[in-house]
């Protein structure tokens, strides 16, 4: 029996100093990702991978009066719909003319609010910050921050900057947005009303600290390949 129980806790020690090891693995693994990747990942960029399509639409209330534009992007093939009113157009990113930019320029705003943790590891051209601690502009709560700058050249809004504050599950919880990388915000809001899409967290709600004004998305679709 002595043998017996003795090849039982080596067998026992043995496991659980392989689960340990393999724990370190997975640690050491996580810690190689970047800032950016690990904030992408809690918002579920793994599963836009078998995304084909996006629906949404882009709200806008100030003060009594609202404003709307939506959006059906097939992401396989870059054909972007836009239904403004009562009309609907549709272009092809890959074949962008003198009249189709005005509505791209329209489509990557919208675009961006709804998907900006995905941005920071699609816009490579652009400089992210290594992540520091600080009191987020309006709920004064201390958060990580990291700042996406992005280059003089090239894009819709060249050398703008923004300052991004997540929590210890890296979800985005605020914002500012900084034109030219100005020293102050020109727009500072909330990222709220957390809603899952088939794997993808969306921040529904965005709000100023004062103010009657608001935006926000509705009639957001997820369509899957398969």
């Amino acid at each position: 029996m002595k043998p017996l129980y003795l090849s039982l806790i080596c067998l026992f020690l043995a496991f659980n100093c392989k689960s340990d090891k393999e724990k370190t693995e997975i640690t050491e693994e996580e810690k190689q990702l970047s800032i950016a990747e690990k904030i992408a990942n809690a918002h579920g960029f793994e599963n836009l991978k078998n995304v084909s399509a996006i629906d949404f639409t882009f709200n806008v209330d100030q003060n009594d009066t609202h404003f709307e534009r939506s959006w059906n992007w097939k992401t396989t093939t870059n054909v972007v719909g836009s239904t403004i009113g009562k009309d609907t157009t549709y272009y092809n990113r890959k074949q962008l003319d003198s009249s189709s930019i005005s509505l791209d320029k329209k489509f990557i705003n919208d675009k961006f609010w709804l998907l900006v943790p995905f941005q920071l590891v699609w816009d490579t051209s652009a400089i992210i910050s290594e992540p520091k601690k600080a009191e987020s502009p309006i709920s004064k709560k201390q958060l990580e921050m990291i700042t996406i700058t992005y280059p003089n050249e090239g894009g819709y809004t060249p050398g703008d900057a923004y300052d991004i504050y997540f929590d210890e599950s890296f979800l985005i919880r605020e914002w500012g947005f900084r034109k030219g990388n100005s020293k102050e915000p020109s727009l500072t809001t909330t990222f709220e009303n957390y809603k899952d899409y088939k794997g993808i967290k969306i921040a529904t709600y965005h709000k100023k600290a004062e103010g009657k004004w608001n935006l926000n998305f509705t009639n957001i679709g997820i369509t899957l390949d398969h």
